[in-house]
């Protein structure tokens, strides 16, 4: 069971189900990659809301943020393996800065990114 509060199945876009492997890593109880964090609750509710206001449109179901800039991970609600890097507060059509084929590619940059803020 993850150790997070998740958004519930009512909350989420329709049609849209959180990961396998995003679970699976919860469950492992990993869930700060510092500079990477996973959201919880209501700073998921927040995070989404503001994405929604700042980028209508564009159905955004985020999950980490960055500590150190405005970046969080998210996945489209249309996409349930895909993740996007949005900066957040960037002008629109200028936020996506990254975008990952599966939440495990996302993780291994998450933890390429803890090697180097450890330095």
């Amino acid at each position: 069971m993850t150790h997070l509060n998740l958004l519930s199945i009512g909350e989420l876009p329709e049609g849209f189900v959180y990961p396998r492997a995003f679970l699976h890593i919860l469950e492992l109880g990993i869930n700060n990659l510092e500079p990477w964090y996973m959201l919880d609750g209501d700073g998921i509710r927040q995070a989404m809301d503001g994405l929604e206001k700042r980028y209508s449109g564009s159905k955004l179901i985020p999950f980490a943020r960055r500590q150190d800039n405005d970046d969080i991970a998210c996945w489209q609600a249309a996409s349930n393996e895909e993740v996007f890097i949005i900066h957040d507060f960037a002008s629109a059509g200028w936020e996506r800065r990254d975008q990952f084929n599966s939440f495990y590619d996302w993780l291994r940059r998450a933890i390429e990114d803890l090697i180097e803020f450890d330095c």
